[in-house]
């Protein structure tokens, strides 16, 4: 949901989870702290040096382990493209989505300050997403979203007209996990709301006012946002002496264990899993992880008991792509009845809804899962609809 933080209609405040909090209602222990490195030989995680303003508060220090389970999961990958680390705005955790957010304002800010001096005037926030999965659409329609709520805050002169947002994709079409269909009615919703939509389209250069195409238009932009792909952080690369992917995923067995130590594990998009008879890698989304989390919470048991492993199966569900308030779209079922079942419209947005309120529960259990739940309806009609600040 970080496009939702990102565009400003969602307060991140209200939903993360407080760990310290957390841990004691559930019975582990909590560190604040970065992974720096793993020694096998010792069985320690190596904690990197907190610091502050320059200073070292905390120096690097060591958290002995019988057995460590992986979760850091994924960066944006952005193939090396040139200018793309530089100029792109990557939406990878909470402070880079609210940097966009503030980015954002300040260029919606500055086109209503243009229009109330020369209502005249041709001005509007460019925005440019690189990547039409489900993080790239999903921040396109919420942009609009937010655009036609900004005058009821203090921005009289600017409306959704004002917002110039483009997309771009390297593939033949966008939202590939999804139906053709399903997917063509998605960029229609795009752009009826006055997104261009660009397919088939490859990005050879970012530049700070503009994104350079292998066609050789240059699409100028005062947002840059790179949505393509994901890969592993640089820190697992070799980590502790463990297998790598290229792109920097540790390398797993159908089991979860990594293949060169059978005490630790990993799970979700930091984790490059290919499955007996697969012929790819499970896909890094989020209904797998939470699969994977489960697999590895029940081998652990079986090894601390000496019983044999049993291997991870991905159960593809579908998916779901939210439009914001204009539609959503998305397939359930997956391989379960043997094809897929298109949903669009109120159900899926329902069903949409109905995922996360689970995950609300499957995190802080019913009553509490509940409560928040009900102070998510509450909140949504005595608070702002947007985030400014």
């Amino acid at each position: 949901m970080l496009h939702e933080v990102a565009a400003g209609s969602l307060d991140a405040n209200l939903d993360e989870v407080g760990y310290r909090s957390h841990c004691h209602r559930w019975h582990y222990r909590y560190f604040f702290g970065a992974m720096q490195g793993i020694d096998r030989s010792t069985r320690e995680v190596i904690v990197a040096p907190l610091v502050e303003a320059g200073r070292e508060l905390i120096g690097a220090h060591r958290i002995r382990f019988d057995y460590l389970a992986i979760a850091i999961g994924s960066v944006t990958n952005d193939f090396g493209t040139e200018g793309a680390a530089e100029h792109c705005l990557f939406l990878d955790d909470r402070v880079q989505a609210d940097r966009f957010r503030s980015r954002l304002l300040n260029q919606c800010l500055r086109v209503s300050r243009a229009l109330e001096e020369n209502p005249a005037a041709d001005a509007c926030v460019r925005v440019v997403i690189i990547g039409a999965g489900a993080t790239g659409i999903e921040l396109a329609a919420e942009l609009y979203n937010s655009a036609a709520a900004l005058k009821h805050y203090g921005l009289e002169a600017f409306d959704a007209s004002r917002l110039k947002v483009t997309i771009i994709e390297a593939g033949p079409r966008i939202l590939p996990a999804l139906p053709e269909k399903l997917a063509d009615a998605a960029k229609a919703e795009l752009e009826a709301l006055g997104t261009r939509v660009l397919t088939g389209v490859r990005v050879t250069r970012v530049s700070e006012v503009a994104v350079h195409t292998h066609t050789g238009e240059s699409i100028a932009a005062d947002l840059r946002v790179w949505a393509a792909g994901v890969r592993g952080a640089p820190l697992l690369k070799d980590i502790g002496g463990l297998e790598t992917t290229p792109s920097c995923q540790l390398v797993v067995r159908p089991t979860l264990q990594v293949t060169r130590d059978d005490r630790i594990f990993a799970l979700g998009d930091c984790c490059s899993c290919l499955l007996p008879g697969a012929t790819r890698p499970v896909p890094p989304r989020a209904q797998a992880a939470h699969q994977m989390a489960t697999r590895v919470y029940d081998n652990l048991r079986r090894l601390m008991d000496d019983r044999a492993l049993v291997n991870y199966v991905y159960r593809d569900y579908g998916s779901l792509v939210s439009l914001s308030r204009y539609s959503t779209v998305g397939s359930l079922m997956g391989n379960l009845i043997g094809g897929r079942m298109a949903i669009e419209g109120r159900l899926a947005r329902y069903v949409y809804r109905s995922l996360y309120r689970l995950h609300l529960i499957s995190i802080h259990g019913w009553l509490r899962g509940m409560a928040l739940v009900l102070v998510g309806h509450v909140n949504r009609i005595v608070r702002p609809r947007l985030k400014l600040h």
